[in-house]
């Protein structure tokens, strides 16, 4: 299971979620069908711009508990003070997209980010 993981402001764009994702996509050489989900923290799943970039990228979507991306903290490899004193956790795309890529998850590298978004993708066996 491949998953991007995604961090957004809330002034992002499903453009702009599309965009980032597909940069991560192209930066790892993975073609975006073999993409199999888009997650990010609970609290932002159902924002519009995180529901349309799934839609048009043709994934389902996962909100992950920030208790959940918390578990995770040590795996990720980008660490943001900004995110952490606002969400407590270091990266809301890694974290999101280990913890929704499941069972023995790594990430592919670090998180890609343009001005108001951030993409990583792990790869995972599921749940």
């Amino acid at each position: 299971m491949i998953v991007a993981g995604v961090g957004f402001r809330s002034a992002a764009s499903a453009d702009e979620i599309e965009q980032v994702v597909r940069m991560a996509l192209s930066a790892f050489d993975i073609s975006a069908d073999r993409l199999d989900m888009l997650a990010t923290e609970a609290a932002k799943a159902t924002a519009p711009a995180f529901v349309e970039a799934a839609r048009r990228l043709g994934v389902s979507r996962r909100g992950c508990s920030l208790a959940a991306l918390d578990g995770v903290r040590d795996l990720v490899l980008t660490r943001s003070e900004r995110v952490t004193e606002a969400r407590g956790v270091p990266s809301i795309s890694e974290a999101s997209a280990l913890v929704a890529a499941g069972a023995n998850a790594r990430l592919l590298g670090a998180r890609i980010a343009t001005a108001r978004a951030t993409c990583a993708l792990a790869i995972g066996g599921g749940r």
